[in-house]
């Protein structure tokens, strides 16, 4: 993962992104900053792809789920690129949705790591984000773990590996296992 600084005249704004090269990278705009992040792993892709199956299961028909790359724009200088996401379609246009997800979610890389438990999370949280999860496919076993929003601070939601099972209710009431997420 590389950072490129916000420019002497202040932070980097969307036009800046767009300006970024199509190059097979993910960029992303932080709090004024563009973050660029390698492709992921196929860990990282095979949890973030049957996350995805798990969530289109059961999403109600008004909802859509979705995975990156799409263009989350939550101010003038932070567009984000979630690994999965549940959004309302009303609150899209053809460059991606335009305001917080009802559900974002990343999947932890050693590069990305840092971030998206910290920067990301939070400014997840200031944006209105009402669900965020993580999931780490680092260890022997899958584990994710889960904020919800509540008066507007994330309160842990769920912390479960491997086999355990959860049930969430934000965006909707959706059955997860870490261990479904790993081929």
């Amino acid at each position: 993962m590389t950072t490129m600084a916000a420019s002497p005249a202040g932070l980097l704004t969307r036009e800046d992104l767009d300006r970024m090269p199509d190059d097979g990278n993910r960029y992303e705009l932080i709090e004024g900053e563009i973050v660029v992040s390698a492709a992921p792993i196929l860990a990282h892709q095979v949890a973030a792809a049957r996350l995805v199956i798990t969530l289109a299961a059961a999403c109600p028909d008004q909802l859509e789920v979705l995975h990156a790359p799409v263009d989350v724009v939550l101010g003038e200088h932070t567009v984000v690129q979630p690994d999965v996401l549940v959004l309302d379609p009303a609150a899209t246009d053809d460059r991606g949705l335009n305001g917080p997800p009802l559900l974002a979610v990343e999947v932890l890389s050693p590069s990305t790591r840092g971030r998206d438990l910290g920067q990301k999370k939070r400014v997840y949280e200031q944006a209105g984000v009402a669900a965020y999860w993580v999931v780490d496919v680092a260890g022997d076993e899958v584990a994710l773990t889960a904020w919800e929003l509540r008066d507007g601070t994330f309160a842990a939601a769920a912390a479960i590996a491997g086999d355990e099972t959860w049930t969430a209710a934000v965006p909707f009431d959706v059955t997860v296992v870490p261990a479904r997420l790993r081929r």
